[in-house]
Parts: structure tokens; C-alpha cells; sequence
């Protein structure tokens, strides 16, 4: 019997994000929704594909929490998306009351699963999954970091015209503005960005990655990402799934960690069955330092809005 992934949302990024599940046959999947007939039809949708994927999982749609226990996997991507001129933290409060909402809920029926959050902004939307769920910070993790590092890979990759799959990158900090793409952690097989590129070119794919979700924004003028926010989640999901043990950016919970504690925020961590297994540590310069002390800040300031 498969394991069963639960994706909350059946916009953009959850379809896509279930899509990814049914098609690799990762996991059986519920897509849930509280829009009456729009998880229903996406998941028969999906079910039609299954036999040309080749794929013997399952996926079904509901507006029932019932649906959803005994999942292995949460990923809560339901929420209000960004608008043109919208920043992330933009969404705080609107979002705020829909999450805790779905994971109080979900909670119940699925005591022992991971939870993924996906919502903007996801760093403080994680900080209250934790506090709502009760579950320990480990099963509580965002996706964040993995998507801003793909950003820099890929961003890196056309600027030295190469394939990206040769591009390793880190990205710490909040999934907001102030986040820290690090270049001397980013590298083209073994070799850091710092001595294949200049300074001001570096500078330049920095700012693109800070803003890289803002540009697909600002073009879609409708809605905000969602191919790469679903992939990167499904990195997360595979990972928890089959107990891969990723070493993966993604918003964990500090406790004394690059002396932080009692915050969400990016960093690389291990991630397997049980979730944030190990936090990995690295030893910063002064100006990393300094960059990644104010992200956490940033963020540590949004939880205080909602009192977290």
C-alpha cells in the first residue's frame, strides 16, 4: 500500500505539486480543497492521466478534513497568491487565518505526519503551524530555500552558459527580500562562484534571485509562480517519502543554531522520514553574518505582528 501525501489547496502550485506526486507514482494523494468541485475535478482529471503516466497511484479530491487522515505527508499551499506591487509579507494576515485553520484541522486526523508549508509568508506562516499543530518543530518544516536556490542555479547557469544541472547553490535566510543567497557556498562542479565570476556580476544574479519571484509577478500581472514552487516541494516530499535523507535549504526551527533560537528561517538541513533530522551549520563570514542576522530579524518582526 502506498504512502498518502495530502496537498491543501487545489490552485496553481497544489495541482501541480499532486500532478508531480500521481505521475512518478511517489504516493497515493488527496488534493483538498474548500472549493466545492474544484479538487474533485482536478483529481479526476489527474486519475485519467495516471494510466498514460504509466502510474498505479491513486488521487482523489474532497472538501472533507475526514479525507485526509493517516497522511504521511501535509503540504499546506492554500492561501491568497502575490499581485503585482504585493510583497510577500503582504499577505500575513489573510493568509495567517487560513492556515491555521487547515493544519488545526489536519492535525487531528494525521497526528504523526510531516507538515510542508508552502503559504507566504512561508517563514512565519511555518512559526504558526508549529504553535497550532503542537507537533514537534521537526514535522514542521517551509519551502523556501529550495526554490531560491534553483532561482540562483538557474540564474547563474545562463549567465556562464552551461547546463544548470552542473550548478549547486545555497540560499539562507527568510524566503523574502532580505534572504541570502551565498555565493561562496554556490558552485559549478566543485569550483565556488566566487572565483569564476566578478564581484558586480555576482552582485547582479544576487539581486535577480531576491527578486525572482516578483519578476514572474510582475509578468503574469494574474497570479505568482507555481512550476517552481511545486518542484521544489516535491524535492521535499520525495525526500520525507522515501527516507532520502536530502541535504536541502528549507525553513527549520533554531534552537541556538547559528545563534538563533525560538525562529523559522532557511537553512540547510537533512531531511528525511522523520523531517528535519539535523541542521546543518556553517561557518559564516561578518558580512554573511550580518546579512543572515537581519533576514532572521525581519522575519522574527512579522511573527511578533501575529504574535508568535
Amino acid at each position: 500500500m502506498k504512502k498518502k501525501v495530502t496537498v491543501v489547496g487545489a490552485g496553481h502550485v497544489g495541482s501541480s505539486l499532486a500532478q508531480m506526486i500521481v505521475q512518478e507514482g511517489s504516493a497515493d494523494a488527496v488534493l483538498f480543497d474548500i472549493a466545492e468541485g474544484i479538487p474533485q475535478g482536478k483529481a479526476l482529471d489527474l486519475s485519467e492521466a495516471c494510466p498514460l503516466w504509466g502510474s498505479s497511484s491513486s488521487i482523489v479530491g474532497t472538501n472533507d478534513y475526514a479525507g485526509t487522515a493517516g497522511s504521511e505527508v501535509i503540504v499546506v499551499t492554500a492561501g491568497l497568491p502575490r499581485k503585482p506591487g504585493m510583497s510577500r509579507d503582504d499577505l500575513l494576515f489573510a493568509n495567517a487565518k487560513v492556515v491555521s485553520g487547515v493544519v488545526e484541522n489536519m492535525a487531528k486526523g494525521s497526528p504523526g505526519a510531516v507538515i510542508i508549508i508552502v503559504t507566504n509568508p512561508m517563514d512565519v506562516m511555518t512559526q504558526l503551524s508549529l504553535k497550532v499543530s503542537g507537533f514537534d518543530s521537526k514535522k514542521v518544516v517551509g519551502m523556501g530555500g529550495i526554490l531560491d536556490s534553483a532561482r540562483f542555479r538557474t540564474f547563474v547557469a545562463w549567465e556562464m552558459g552551461l547546463s544548470p544541472r552542473d550548478v549547486e547553490a545555497l540560499v539562507l535566510g527568510g524566503h523574502g527580500d532580505l534572504m541570502v543567497p551565498m555565493p561562496r557556498f554556490t558552485t559549478v562542479k566543485g569550483v565556488s562562484l566566487t572565483t569564476l565570476l566578478g564581484t558586480e556580476r555576482i552582485d547582479a544574479l544576487v539581486q535577480r534571485t531576491r527578486n525572482g519571484g516578483a519578476e514572474v509577478v510582475s509578468l503574469l500581472k494574474t497570479g505568482s509562480a507555481y512550476y517552481a514552487p511545486a518542484a521544489a516541494t516535491y524535492q521535499m516530499v520525495r525526500s520525507i517519502l522515501f527516507d532520502e535523507k536530502r541535504m536541502l535549504p528549507c525553513a527549520a526551527y533554531l534552537n541556538g543554531e547559528y545563534g538563533v533560537r525560538g525562529v523559522y528561517t532557511g537553512v540547510p538541513v537533512l531531511l528525511g522520514s522523520g523531517g528535519v533530522e539535523r541542521i546543518i551549520e556553517l561557518s559564516l563570514t561578518e558580512q554573511e553574518g550580518r546579512e543572515f542576522a537581519g533576514s532572521v530579524d525581519a522575519v522574527r518582526q512579522l511573527s511578533g505582528k501575529l504574535g508568535i
